[in-house]
């Protein structure tokens, strides 16, 4: 909304055209959702539900009456100001109200006495994952020249076709994965919004400098991504208000983001990362958040289902094997995951980008 302002304001007042550039809306968005929520949050705890415990917490005693489902505060604060200063396209909106939806699954999972169940909210997942990848899927062909999908892929020159099906499949493999591994993460006092923060910058960084630059994405010899800066802005407004968020979910914390939060974060990092055309670029953004939430998903899943037992030895999610076997604060359990993220991060980046 700003930036079609600033456009029709231009001439009337100089400086309002800085509102279309995207530098300033990227500003605006990271500061003002932080604010926002730093300040706003603390008076919505009483409308919240309080914690009764959560499956995979350090201190599962310590969180039980806290304020939790706050992610349905900061998500719906991610929304409206993104409708106020993203420059918003059909897709952008889709993905602001898919995003919505799947907070929203997981709030009133939050809110019910009796949880929604694995199976209830597996196939929520679904619904709206597959949803959200048949209209990327046709964003992505709309938007192309030739009317094609395609990879860019690590080791490789060129980028490569994908048949719509399979990148429907891949994108709803992606999407699920994603939202899952992050909502088991969500155990640790800041752990997850951390973790989640720095893909979120991560993608930010890449969408505005890298792929939605012609002459570095050129250089770098990966496709353009027309509306790159305008992903940026969106992604640079959900890390301002995570930040607000973090605030107040430091150690010891005050508020919970519970399945509202962790679930959305989730759909919109696998959404980013399909968006920008490399499904690898999820090692960059969550190679821990994969591995600490999904390796536990993978061993559920093959001892119900096939009775194939691995990693017997170890427990999942990964922050509790760390805190019960090797007895690991849960600082000692934010800091070292964060830091191995940013080390993983750093090295795809420059495989991604560099080894071409």
């Amino acid at each position: 909304m700003l930036y079609y302002l600033g456009g029709l304001l231009t001439q009337y007042f100089g400086p309002a055209r800085l509102l279309q550039s995207y530098t300033v809306l990227i500003v605006l968005a990271l500061y003002s959702g932080f604010l926002i929520v730093r300040y706003a949050m603390p008076h919505f705890y009483k409308f919240m539900p309080h914690d009764r415990g959560r499956e995979f917490t350090v201190n599962a005693e310590a969180a039980k009456g806290k304020p939790t489902g706050s992610g349905v505060f900061f998500i719906t604060v991610f929304v409206l100001l993104s409708v106020l200063i993203v420059p918003l396209d059909w897709f952008k909106v889709t993905v602001l109200v898919l995003t919505w939806l799947m907070m929203l699954t997981g709030y009133l999972d939050d809110r019910s006495t009796l949880s929604w169940g694995e199976y209830r909210k597996a196939i929520l997942d679904l619904i709206i994952s597959v949803t959200a990848s048949a209209l990327l899927a046709l964003y992505l062909s709309r938007n192309d020249a030739d009317g094609k999908i395609y990879f860019w892929l690590p080791f490789l020159t060129h980028k490569i076709s994908v048949a719509p099906w399979l990148f429907v499949l891949i994108s709803t493999i992606m999407l699920w994965t994603s939202v899952n591994t992050t909502n088991c993460t969500d155990g640790v006092d800041g752990l997850s919004s951390t973790l989640v923060l720095i893909a979120l910058l991560v993608i930010g960084v890449v969408f505005y400098f890298i792929l939605g630059h012609k002459d570095i994405a050129a250089y770098l010899l990966v496709p353009h991504l027309n509306d790159g800066a305008g992903w940026a802005v969106m992604t640079f407004c959900l890390a301002g208000v995570l930040m607000g968020y973090l605030w107040h979910n430091a150690f010891p914390s005050k508020a919970l983001m519970g399945d509202a939060g962790s679930r959305a974060l989730g759909f919109y990092i696998g959404l980013c990362v399909m968006i920008s055309g490399n499904p690898f670029m999820i090692l960059a953004t969550s190679s821990i958040i994969f591995v600490n939430g999904g390796m536990g998903l993978m061993k559920v899943f093959l001892k119900r289902f096939f009775h194939i037992s691995i990693f017997a030895n170890i427990r999942f999610p990964l922050h509790d094997h760390m805190r019960v076997n090797h007895g690991w604060s849960p600082t000692q359990v934010l800091i070292k995951f964060m830091m191995l993220q940013l080390l993983i991060t750093l090295a795809v980046i420059g495989i991604l980008f560099k080894i071409r």
